[in-house]
Formats: structure tokens, sequence, C-alpha cells
């Protein structure tokens, strides 16, 4: 049986605004500038960057992704949550409940976010097409191996499958590092 092989990306920390907060940090009818496409169809890099700043310190020059989205929510790593002083939950990308508070600081102004902060859950987007073609559904919890000499089998990860996605799996910057993989390599999943 042949291998089920899909792409893996490595997410380093950035956020996702409200339009409400994108306008108290950059100004009144204020619009995000797209720096460069991402993976995800209709999702972009902003040229804007941000500072987040937590209890022991400050992350600087974080990058936003556009377009807006209805709340703000931070994705960092667990390394980042060391330097800011809060302890990020491991959560799926929307579910902020309870989790850590930080400031925003923008040219325009600042964001006291009461909740928001989370370390990513490692997951894999991908087209409904891909998800019939590897045997998934959505929301399905899978494996996925990594090769090289640092390989890992990555466990819990959830799929998200959209007619609007295309196939990638995203784990944060201290995993991919810990597991010696660079973005566009190519991983198995394993579903059992």
């Amino acid at each position: 049986m042949a291998k089920k092989m899909l792409p893996i990306a490595l997410s380093n920390r950035h956020l996702h605004l409200s339009q409400q907060d994108i306008e108290i940090l950059f100004g009144e009818g204020y619009e995000l500038n797209k720096f460069k496409d991402l993976s995800q169809p209709g999702q972009y890099a902003a040229a804007e960057k941000v500072d987040i700043a937590g209890p022991k310190g400050i992350l600087k020059g974080v990058r936003v992704l556009g377009p807006a989205r209805p709340s703000t929510q931070i994705e960092v790593s667990l390394t980042d949550g060391f330097i800011l002083g809060v302890t990020p939950p491991v959560r799926d990308s929307g579910d902020i409940a309870g989790s850590p508070s930080v400031k925003i600081i923008g040219p325009k102004g600042e964001v006291e976010l009461k909740e928001g902060v989370i370390a990513a859950a490692r997951h894999i987007h991908m087209h409904t097409d891909d998800a019939e073609k590897f045997g998934v559904v959505d929301k399905q919890r899978v494996k996925v191996r990594t090769e090289g000499d640092r390989g890992v089998v990555f466990e819990n990860v959830l799929v998200r499958a959209h007619p609007t996605f295309a196939l990638e799996m995203h784990v944060d910057i201290d995993e991919g590092n810990a597991a010696g993989v660079k973005n566009g390599e190519m991983v198995e999943l394993i579903v059992e």
C-alpha cells in the first residue's frame, strides 16, 4: 500500500486580529496590507507587526496575519510563553476560552487582551477531496510520521477538512525544530 504523504510547515509566532482591535492598534478605518500570500487560500501575512507584552517580557515585531477575524487570537510556542511569562494552553484554533491575557502594542494604541494566547495544536489543513483520498474526515485525530535523524511520530493531529483548504500540516516552530523538519518536507499520514 502506498504511503499517504503530505507537506509540513512550521508556524512561527503570529496573531489574528479582529477589525476592532486592528483599528485600536493602527488607527480608525485601518485595513491590513498584504505582505505575502500564505498556503491556505485567502490567508496572508500582513505587512503589519506588533509587540506583545506579558508579565515577564515582550515579543517584538510579531507578524499579523489577515484577513481580520471575529476575535483576536495570538499563537505562540511554549518557548515564547516562557519569554512572556504566561503558559499558553495547547488548543485548536479558535478555542481561546480561559487562555492567558497579554497586552498588544501597536503604533497607534494598545489592546489589553483578556484571553487569547494559545500554542496552536498540530493540525492538517486539507481539501475535502484530499480527505476522501486519505480516508479521513473533518475533526478526526491521526498520526504523522517524519523521516530523518530526528524522525518522530506526531500523535493527536487534528484533521481540518474544508472545500477551501489546501493540503498542509502545521506544527509550531518548537515542534518542527525538535523533529528536524523544514517547510515543504513530505511527511506520512497514519490512520489507525
